[in-house]
């Protein structure tokens, strides 16, 4: 709640409430259902109107600190009315508030410290004082909530990065394998070397990020994305690696680890705990789109009429001459720049340093390949480009290793001029930028060189129900039967709903 008070709230809201989230009070951000997940335009959650009140009704689902909140920021729709312009609204609710039942606390695969449950809404009553911003402004600041708010996520993969490499130093120094420490052996050693790596780099990309977000004057829903995104994706990756590096010891639980007398690692709980990154505060898949719709929309602000299948041949055409005006100014920029000229950049080529500066000539030139590939695929797919979601995930991809990368290097730079650790920064950079190279470079054949149009043919396959064969012979776990599509989740009328928990 702090957040979208902060920057949406009346000052008398802020004297209400923010004192309290100081001193006392939790607070839960209330904005998933059971059918709206990622697309919150299907809100179904209603706040009708009533006097100088709304009346709220519906369920959220997953609500994170909603099982012991004192204050709830609820996300419900407004129906057009007169004098009201209805839409998507966001409200301050007192959580013990008439009319409020948390239906069940929610279990995890990780996070299983998490207060985290079901909570229904019948005809609370909530005082229009309570709401903020205007009526439909809850969509935008739900968005903008979420632009700070997941920044907290790659600090905690930083967290996570720097536990994985303090556990796999400690562990491949005292642990031998035919005679040598693991950490000696090729194989453990490139993985101790990715782990320490990106550590780097993820600092350097959550400090440059926090950085802006703190300025208060930087639009920065990419830079939050792309943080997102790359941290929960390398830091379960971290995680995975150190369970890999631990081997049977990173697979078993601490608590059985400390029953048999060794040290009580919690290799495996740090996996279980990390994988819910990759999903929650937006999955990877919608961070890409979120971020792509981003990095493609001023081609398709260029292109109009001409990708608009509804429009005319003369205003395609005339919308051509357009876009070719503007493309005839932009292309050549991307085909030679100054990352093309072996020039370095300030100081980073210090003597007895890794020199940097190399690496931000390949971003600089990746950054233009980046682009005219987006434009190549914009002219190739025209109006179906947002349907080319593999396609856009690597274009995504690409942009973060290159936003890690130039993070990475300014980071070491700071710390050579801090006249501290500079030269392991350095070292540190260096080793990340070749490893983020080799998998840009991937990334970029695979732009061209994939699987997509195989694996679409192969889902219309299973969904059609082609190849149910291949399911034959399985015990299924839930013993329960197939699911029927338009089932709701959860209780579905007053009758049969749990024993509240409050």
């Amino acid at each position: 709640m702090p957040q979208p008070l902060k920057i949406f709230g009346s000052q008398e809201q802020k004297d209400a409430f923010l004192p309290r989230l100081a001193r006392t009070d939790i607070s839960a951000f209330l904005l998933t259902e059971p059918d709206v997940g990622s697309d919150p335009a299907r809100l179904a959650t209603s706040a009708v109107p009533d006097g100088d009140e709304y009346v709220l009704d519906g369920v959220k689902l997953w609500t994170t600190n909603g099982v012991v909140a004192d204050l709830l920021v609820v996300m419900a729709r407004v129906p057009e009315s007169e004098g009201h312009k209805g839409g998507i609204t966001a409200f301050v609710v007192e959580a013990d508030a008439p009319g409020i039942t948390v239906e069940n606390r929610n279990a995890f695969m990780g996070l299983r410290g998490l207060e985290n449950g079901v909570t229904r809404f019948h005809q609370v009553r909530v005082p229009a004082a309570n709401r903020i911003g205007p009526e439909g402004a809850g969509l935008k600041i739900a968005l903008t909530t979420l632009n700070t708010g997941r920044l907290s996520l790659p600090a905690m993969c930083v967290g996570s990065g720097k536990w994985c490499l303090k556990i796999a130093r400690e562990w491949s120094a005292v642990r031998e394998q035919w005679g040598r420490p693991v950490a000696r052996h090729e194989a453990v050693g490139a993985k101790i070397s990715f782990i320490a790596a990106t550590t780097f780099a993820l600092e350097a990309v959550v400090d440059l990020s926090s950085q802006m977000a703190d300025e208060d004057r930087n639009d920065i829903r990419i830079e939050a994305a792309l943080a997102k995104l790359y941290g929960s994706e390398m830091g379960c990756l971290m995680a995975d690696e150190l369970v890999q590096i631990r081997g049977g010891r990173g697979f078993e639980t601490a608590d059985s680890l400390a029953a048999r007398g060794e040290r009580a690692v919690p290799a495996e709980q740090m996996l279980r705990d990390m994988r819910i990154n990759r999903i929650f505060e937006g999955s990877t898949e919608i961070m890409h789109l979120l971020i792509a719709r981003e990095a493609v929309d001023a081609h398709l602000k260029v292109a109009g009429d001409i990708i608009d299948p509804d429009k005319p041949l003369s205003a395609k055409a005339k919308a051509g001459a357009n876009a070719a005006g503007f493309y005839a100014r932009w292309l050549p920029k991307l085909v030679a720049g100054p990352g093309q000229l072996p020039r370095t950049y300030g100081e980073f080529h210090p003597a007895g340093h890794p020199d940097l500066s190399a690496h931000l000539r390949y971003v600089e030139r990746s950054s233009r390949k980046l682009a005219r590939s987006t434009f190549y695929a914009m002219s190739r797919w025209q109006g179906r480009m947002e349907t080319k979601q593999g396609f856009l995930g690597r274009i995504v991809d690409i942009g973060a290793e290159l936003f890690a990368m130039s993070a990475a290097c300014v980071r070491a730079e700071l710390l050579r001029g801090g006249g501290e650790h500079g030269r392991e920064a350095y070292q540190l950079a260096d080793a990340f930028c070749h490893q983020s190279r080799v998998r840009v470079e991937e990334l970029f054949t695979r732009l061209w060189s994939n699987t997509d149009d195989l694996d679409r043919r192969v889902v219309d396959g299973v969904l059609a129900g082609t190849y149910t064969w291949l399911e034959e012979g399985i015990v299924d776990p839930s013993g329960e039967g197939p699911w029927i599509a338009d089932a709701t989740p959860g209780p579905s009328t007053r009758e049969n709903v749990h024993r509240p928990i409050r």
